[in-house]
């Protein structure tokens, strides 16, 4: 049986750092040693200690790492994805005003 995902209005924008967009951080060093994604695309800031870190939102899936040219989509009920700039405007309409 197939069947048609319900229309769900949600808000799309680009991710850029110094917006809030992130739930949070982690340590550069803690992503690479104990994660088991691929680190190469990953969003990078340094922190005034010198250290770097990755942001990251947290939804149903678990912590969700945000790359380069993502896209941050925060559904009705506040839930947060992140989304692929090749994928997202597969997956969404494209606002007219782009």
């Amino acid at each position: 049986m197939k069947s048609r995902r319900i229309a769900l209005e949600a808000e799309v924008v680009p991710y850029e750092q110094g917006k809030g967009l992130e739930d949070g951080v982690e340590l550069w060093a803690d992503v690479v040693t104990k994660g088991w994604i691929v680190t190469d695309f990953l969003v990078k800031m340094k922190r005034e200690d010198g250290a770097i870190v990755c942001p990251y939102v947290n939804n149903r899936r678990g912590r969700v790492f945000i790359g380069e040219g993502d896209y941050i989509i925060m559904d009705e009920d506040g839930t947060k994805h992140v989304c692929s700039s090749k994928k997202i405007w597969k997956r969404y309409e494209k606002p007219e005003n782009m």
